[in-house]
């Protein structure tokens, strides 16, 4: 089965819908699929319903969907780094789902490893916990979360082999790994493939059997917050 496509737009050929719910990895502005970002910015595939730890900054990442109006609804744990994200969840024109950071990972990899639900005490006793199921366990409260299975995953790997089988650089191994998993279609975009037999078993991050879809481009290396002294 072919899986390497020539762009991120090839690669997302025949997977995008109106409405569908998209599983994106990364941190910040660390392991973001830009490229495949980009390339549903310009399919111009609307009503999204995206869960991300975050999305982006103002006009980077994710940040640029918002900017077009593409995405209905966020399910992140983080919004601070993007004003247009704040702005429009303040004057209601973007649903938003909180969930503690923790919590969201967990979901990912529940859905992705056929785990409907879970029990988990973060979030007892804040709004986090209303209208889910409590149950108590050794005496103390726990809410249900419910796993997520995403139409689509899509993420960023350090390298690939042509089998899909995926490695993560430092801090890109965060939501990447969950996020792909829980993907019904996962697309990863990468730095560089290299041949089937060259990646060492033991440092695959991610086995090639939830990937179905690999491009690879070039990357812009971004920095948040960038502080710096002053010249002396």
């Amino acid at each position: 089965m072919k899986k390497i496509y020539k762009d991120a737009s090839s690669a997302l050929d025949g997977v995008l819908f109106d409405g569908m719910m998209i599983a994106a990895g990364g941190f910040g502005l660390c392991g973001i699929p830009e490229l495949l970002i980009a390339a549903i910015r310009d399919a111009g595939t609307k009503g999204l319903t995206v869960a991300s730890n975050n999305a982006g900054v103002d006009g980077f990442g994710l940040g640029v969907l918002l900017e077009t109006r593409q995405v209905k609804k966020m399910i992140s744990s983080y919004v601070g780094e993007n004003a247009e994200f704040m702005r429009q969840y303040l004057s209601g024109e973007l649903e938003l789902e909180f969930n503690p950071q923790g919590t969201l990972a967990e979901r990912m990899r529940a859905g992705g490893a056929g785990i409907p639900g879970f029990y988990t005490k973060t979030g007892v006793g804040t709004v986090i916990a209303e209208g889910k199921d409590v149950k108590v366990f050794d005496g103390q409260d726990y809410i249900m979360e419910t796993g997520i299975v995403a139409d689509l995953a899509i993420v960023k790997a350090w390298k690939a082999d042509p089998s899909g089988n995926l490695v993560f650089r430092k801090t890109a191994r965060n939501f990447n790994p969950p996020a792909a998993t829980c993907g019904k279609i996962c697309v990863a975009e990468v730095e560089e493939i290299v041949p089937m037999g060259s990646l060492d078993p033991d440092t695959i991050h991610l086995p090639g059997i939830y990937v179905h879809r690999i491009v690879q481009g070039e990357h812009e290396k971004r920095i948040e917050q960038r502080t710096v002294r002053k010249a002396s």
